[in-house]
C-alpha cells in the first residue's frame, strides 16, 4: 500500500470496475429488497440534499446486497417539464429566437437533442458519489415504456370519471403562461401596502370601507362580505354597493369565513382572483369575472382606460383614480406573503382557466388506510401527521400544464369542442365511429410532471405489462425522501399504486432532514452558502469557488458581498476530502432532526478517519503479509487482547445492524467510528505488539494474533463498506488474500482466495454475528486493563513525565479480581504503561509522596521522588493558569455583553459558550494539578 491515502487515484477506476462488472444488478437470489430513487430532474446537478439522501440509499443498498438479499436500486430521471423547457428556450433566446419560431414539433426535437448532450450531468455526478443503482435499468419519465404507462393511467381514470376538464382557479405564472403546483410557488414575506377604499351603498345611505393588498382586483369584485353576527353590518346584508370606477352593483353578503376583528370587518370578494374568494363565490353563487390576460394584463372585462395595462401599472392608475374620486381612505405599510414562481420570480396570480383535474377523494381513502393500518410506516413516525393533514383535506388535483415539453394529454377535440379521450387518435375515431373527414385536434396541454412521477413505483417495473419485476420488487422496501414532497409525490404514489396494482408502493418512508449551513441557514445561491458535493470530493481553489458562487448574479453589490464572505470562510479554497469522508459525514449527520447543520470540520475529521484506517491497514499488512496468518492451518493460541477484539467486534456488529434497522444512520456511523478508531486502530494494534514483538511468544501465539489482526481488519472493512465504499474496496483487495480463514483455523485453497479477491468487497457477505465470540468477561478484563494504562498515562501527562521513562508503580486495595486481571494482562500493562516494576502494598503500609489514579477501588501510585522538579512544575502550572484565566475572563465578558448576545448569530453565541465551558474545565484541571504537586 502507498504511504498515504489519495482518494483521487482510486475512486473513478474503482467505480468503473464495479459498473462494468455488473455488480449493481439484482442477484436474483434471496429476499427481495428494493429502493426507488426519487428521480432527479434531467436539468439538475448534484446538490447537498441529493448527496445526503443518495448516501443513505446507497448505504442501504450495499448493506442488503452484502446480506444476500435480491437487491435492486431502481434509477432514473424526471423530464422536469418547466425547468427543461426553460433551459432550451434560453438557448433559443440567445440566438434571437423563440420556441414559436420553431413550432412545437421542432422545439420538442431540440429538447431531445439537449437531453442527449447535457441531460446526464446528475447521473454522472451520482457515480462520483459512489452510488450503486442498476444503471442498465435506468429509465426516463418520457421514454416509450413510461409514456405508455402515463397514457394508460390517464385513459383508465377518465373512463371511470376520475379525470375531468373544468374551469377553476389555479396558480398561474404569467411569464411561463402555465399553471404551476404549490411546490413551485415560493411564499416569502415582502414589504407592501394595504389600501383602504370606500365602497358606497347604491341607495346613498352610507358606505363600507374595505382593505386590500391588491387594489387592481377590485375591477373583478362581485360582492362585499361581512360576518353574519357582526352587529355593525347586519342591517346592510342584502343591500347593493355601487362599485367605484366600474359602476357595477354588487351585493353585501354574510359568510362565517370573514374575521370581524381583521381590518374593518368588511372583505371585498373577487372570485376570479383569490382562492378563498373563489370558494366563497361558489357558496353564494356569485358571478366570476376574470380581469386578467394570460400575461397578467388587464383584459376587456375592465373599463376602457385600463385595458392592456400591466397589472402593476393598472394598480397605480386605479389608486390614483380612487384618490381623485374621493374613494381612497388611506394607504398603510404592510408586510405580506408574496407568491412568486420558483423558476421565473414572477408574482403568481390566482387565474381562472380550463384545466384537467383528477378527482382524488376516492383515491385518497385507500392511501390513508394504508398508513393508518401500519401497512406503510413513516420514519420518524411523527411525519404521518403531516400526511394525514394533507390527505384529509385533499382537493382535486390540477394535472395539466400549458407547456410543449411533457406528456401531451391524450384528448382530442372536434370542431364543436366535443372531447374524446383515448390512447391514440385512431383509437378515438374507432371508439366513437368518427368519420375520416371529421377534423380532430389534440389538446395542446401536457401533464404535470408530478403525474408521471406518481406512477414511478410500478411504471419503472414494466406496468401495464405483467412482469417479473412487478411481482418481485413491488412494494419496494423503503422510500428515502424529504418532508417537502410528502404530499406532492409520496401521497400521490400511494394513491396511484394502490389504484392500479392493488399493492402499496413501499413499506417504509424514511423522511430525511433538510441540510443547512453551519449556522443553521438554508443553503441558497443568494446567501452565498451553497456547497457542491463534487467540490468537497475533488477540492476547488478560492478563485474558482468565488467565480462559481457569483456567476450569473445580476446585482454587483450582492456578488461582491458573497465573494467577500466566501474568501473569509475559505481563504485557501476547499481541499479535496474524497468521497468516503463526505459520505461518512452525511451518514453521521442522518439523525431524526428536521434541520441538519452541515459542519465542514466534520468532513475534515472523517478525512482523518480515512487516513487512520489506511495507516492501521498498512501496519496490519506489514505484520502479516510475509508471515504465517494461519491461512494454511496450524495451531493458534489467541491472547486476551485477541479474544477481546473479537468480542468487541461482535458487540459493534450487533449495535450497527440494530441502528440500521431503525434507520439511525448517525448511531450506526458513531458505532462503526468508535470501534474502528478507538478499539481497533488505537487499542488493539498496540495490544498486539507485546505478542508479535516478544521473543517469549510462541509461534501459536503469534499466528493467533496475526490471524486475528488480518481477519478483524477484513471484517471491519466489510462493516464500513456501505458508508465508505472506495477506501474499503482498495484496502480489501490487499487484505483479502491473507484473511480467507475462519477462526476455527480451517484453511481454504489459494485459488479460492485469489478468485474472491478478483471480485469485490461489495459482493462479499456482510459480517455475521457469532454469539460464541461474545465474551463479557474478556470485555470487562480489557476495559480494566485500559483504565489501568490510561491512569498511568494521565499521571505522566499531568506531571509532565516523558512517555518513554520507565516508572515504578505501587498498588493499594488490590482485590482477587484485580490480581487475576493483572497476571493475565502483565505483558500488555508492562509494554503500554512503560512500567519497570509493580509493587502491591500490604494493608496499612505507607507509600512515599505519589501521584495517584483509581481503577475501581484499586489505587495506582507513582512515587514522584526524582521524577519531577516540584518548584519548576508549580511555576509552569501557575503560568498556564494565568493564561487560561485571561481567556475565560474575556469570553465571559463577551457573553455578559447584552449587545453582543442580541446581535450575534446563535451559532456564534453557542461557540463562545463552548469555549467558556472548555476554559473553565481546563482551569479546574490545572488547579487540581497544582494542589496535587503542592502536596508532594
Amino acid at each position: 500500500m502507498d504511504k498515504t491515502f489519495e482518494p483521487k487515484s482510486i475512486e473513478q477506476q474503482c467505480y468503473q470496475k464495479w459498473e462494468t462488472s455488473g455488480m449493481f444488478k439484482a442477484s436474483g437470489h434471496g429476499d427481495p429488497y428494493s429502493i426507488l430513487l426519487p428521480p432527479p430532474n434531467v436539468t439538475g446537478s448534484l446538490h447537498m440534499g441529493h448527496g445526503f439522501q443518495q448516501t443513505i440509499m446507497d448505504a442501504l443498498t450495499r448493506y442488503h446486497r452484502m446480506k444476500g438479499d435480491n437487491t435492486l436500486w431502481q434509477v432514473g430521471t424526471d423530464h422536469a417539464g418547466i425547468a427543461t423547457q426553460m433551459v432550451v428556450e434560453r438557448q433559443l433566446n440567445a440566438q434571437g429566437k423563440t420556441r414559436h419560431d420553431l413550432g412545437r414539433e421542432a422545439f420538442v426535437e431540440k429538447i431531445w437533442e439537449w437531453k442527449a448532450q447535457s441531460g446526464g450531468t446528475i447521473t454522472q455526478q451520482m457515480r462520483r458519489l459512489g452510488t450503486s443503482p442498476d444503471w442498465d435499468r435506468e429509465v426516463f419519465t418520457m421514454d416509450d415504456e413510461r409514456s405508455e404507462a402515463v397514457t394508460e393511467v390517464f385513459v383508465k381514470l377518465h373512463e371511470e370519471g376520475l379525470i375531468y376538464r373544468g374551469k377553476r382557479l389555479v396558480n398561474w405564472d404569467p411569464v411561463l403562461h402555465t399553471a404551476v403546483s404549490d411546490l413551485e410557488v415560493l411564499n416569502e414575506e415582502e414589504a407592501g401596502h394595504m389600501w383602504h377604499m370606500r365602497y358606497p351603498l347604491a341607495d346613498g345611505s352610507g358606505e363600507l370601507v374595505v382593505a386590500t393588498t391588491r387594489p387592481e382586483t377590485m375591477l373583478g369584485d362581485t360582492a362585499v362580505a361581512v360576518h353574519p353576527e357582526d352587529e355593525r353590518y347586519q342591517h346592510l346584508i342584502g343591500k347593493d354597493i355601487k362599485l367605484p370606477i366600474t359602476g357595477r352593483l354588487i351585493p353585501v353578503i354574510a359568510d362565517d369565513y370573514v374575521d370581524p376583528e381583521f381590518g374593518t370587518g368588511c372583505v371585498k370578494i373577487t372570485p376570479a382572483h383569490d382562492f378563498n374568494d373563489y370558494d366563497m363565490g361558489k357558496r353564494h353563487a356569485l358571478p366570476v369575472i376574470n380581469i386578467l390576460t394570460a400575461d397578467a394584463k388587464i383584459n376587456d372585462e375592465a373599463p376602457q382606460a385600463y385595458r392592456g395595462l400591466d397589472r402593476f401599472d393598472a394598480r397605480k392608475q386605479i389608486v390614483s383614480d380612487l384618490e381623485a374620486s374621493g374613494h381612497l381612505v388611506k394607504i398603510e405599510d404592510h408586510k405580506l406573503k408574496v407568491p412568486r414562481g420558483d423558476r421565473t420570480g414572477a408574482v403568481i396570480e390566482p387565474f381562472l382557466t380550463d384545466q384537467w383535474y383528477v378527482a382524488v377523494e376516492s383515491l385518497a381513502k385507500p392511501a390513508i388506510d394504508a398508513v393508518e393500518s401500519g401497512e406503510i410506516r413513516f420514519v420518524p413516525e411523527n411525519w404521518n401527521k403531516t400526511y394525514y393533514q394533507w390527505m384529509h383535506n385533499i382537493q382535486d388535483w390540477c394535472i395539466s400544464r400549458q407547456l410543449w415539453w411533457g406528456h401531451r394529454i391524450p384528448a382530442w377535440y372536434d370542431e364543436q369542442e366535443n372531447i374524446y379521450v383515448g390512447r391514440t387518435e385512431a383509437e378515438v375515431r374507432a371508439k366513437h365511429n368518427l368519420a375520416a373527414d371529421i377534423t380532430l385536434r389534440q389538446d395542446e396541454d401536457v401533464l404535470d410532471t408530478w403525474f408521471s412521477s406518481a406512477l414511478w413505483p410500478f411504471a419503472t417495473m414494466g406496468w401495464p405489462n405483467d412482469t417479473t419485476e412487478l411481482e418481485t420488487f413491488l412494494p419496494s422496501s423503503v422510500l428515502v425522501t424529504g418532508f417537502d414532497i410528502i404530499f406532492f409525490w409520496v401521497a400521490r404514489m400511494i394513491m396511484m399504486t394502490k389504484k392500479f396494482t392493488g399493492k402499496i408502493p413501499f413499506k417504509d418512508i424514511y423522511i430525511t432532514g433538510l441540510i443547512r449551513d453551519e449556522n443553521g441557514d438554508k443553503m441558497s445561491k443568494s446567501k452565498g452558502n451553497v456547497l457542491d458535493p463534487i467540490d468537497l470530493i475533488d477540492g476547488i481553489d478560492i478563485e474558482a469557488l468565488v467565480s462559481k458562487r457569483t456567476s450569473g448574479m445580476m446585482q454587483p453589490q450582492l456578488a461582491e458581498k458573497i465573494a467577500k464572505r466566501t474568501r473569509k470562510q475559505f481563504p485557501d479554497g476547499i481541499q479535496a476530502y474524497g468521497t468516503d469522508a463526505l459520505r461518512f459525514t452525511f451518514a453521521a449527520m442522518a439523525s431524526t432532526s428536521r434541520d441538519i447543520s452541515f459542519d465542514m470540520n466534520r468532513v475534515e475529521g472523517y478525512r482523518n478517519f480515512c487516513n487512520k484506517i489506511w495507516n492501521a491497514s498498512r501496519f496490519v499488512l506489514m505484520n502479516t503479509e510475509d508471515a504465517d496468518t494461519g491461512r494454511e492451518g496450524g495451531d493458534m493460541e489467541l491472547s486476551l487482547a485477541d479474544r477481546w477484539i473479537l468480542a468487541q467486534f461482535q458487540q459493534t456488529l450487533k449495535e450497527f445492524e440494530a441502528a440500521l434497522a431503525d434507520y439511525r444512520f448517525d448511531i450506526a456511523a458513531q458505532v462503526a467510528y468508535e470501534f474502528t478508531w478507538n478499539q481497533l486502530c488505537d487499542w488493539y494494534l498496540e495490544l498486539t505488539k507485546p505478542v508479535l514483538n516478544s521473543d517469549a511468544s510462541t509461534q501459536a501465539q503469534k499466528r493467533g494474533t496475526r490471524h486475528t489482526l488480518i481477519n478483524v481488519l477484513e471484517s471491519t472493512l466489510r462493516l464500513l463498506h456501505p458508508f465508505m465504499p472506495f477506501i474499503t474496496e482498495e484496502i480489501w483487495q490487499k487484505v483479502a488474500p491473507l484473511s480467507m480463514v475462519g477462526t476455527s483455523g480451517h484453511s481454504v485453497t489459494t485459488a479460492a482466495v485469489n478468485e474472491a479477491a478478483q471480485q469485490s468487497i461489495m459482493v462479499q457477505p456482510f459480517p455475521a454475528q457469532d454469539t460464541s465470540l461474545q465474551d463479557q468477561q474478556v470485555l470487562s478484563d480489557i476495559e480494566w486493563v485500559k483504565r489501568f494504562i490510561v491512569g498511568i498515562r494521565n499521571i505522566r501527562g499531568e506531571m509532565d513525565i516523558s512517555p518513554n521513562k520507565p516508572l515504578n508503580a505501587l498498588l493499594r486495595n488490590v482485590s482477587e479480581q484485580d490480581s487475576r486481571r493483572m497476571k493475565a494482562a502483565q505483558p500488555f500493562i508492562d509494554r503500554l504503561a512503560r512500567l519497570e516494576s509493580i509493587t502491591v502494598l500490604n494493608a496499612g503500609e505507607q507509600a512515599p509522596a505519589s501521584a495517584t489514579a483509581l481503577v475501581g477501588d484499586m489505587e495506582i501510585m507513582i512515587p514522584m521522588a526524582g521524577l519531577i522538579d516540584k518548584d519548576a512544575e508549580l511555576s509552569r502550572i501557575s503560568r498556564a493558569m494565568e493564561k487560561v484565566e485571561k481567556d475565560v475572563s474575556r469570553t465571559r465578558g463577551k457573553l455578559n455583553n447584552d449587545k453582543f448576545v442580541s446581535n450575534a448569530p446563535d451559532a456564534v453565541i453557542e461557540k463562545e459558550r463552548g469555549k467558556l465551558d472548555e476554559g473553565e474545565k481546563q482551569l479546574a484541571k490545572l488547579k487540581e494539578q497544582f494542589e496535587t504537586i503542592s502536596a508532594l
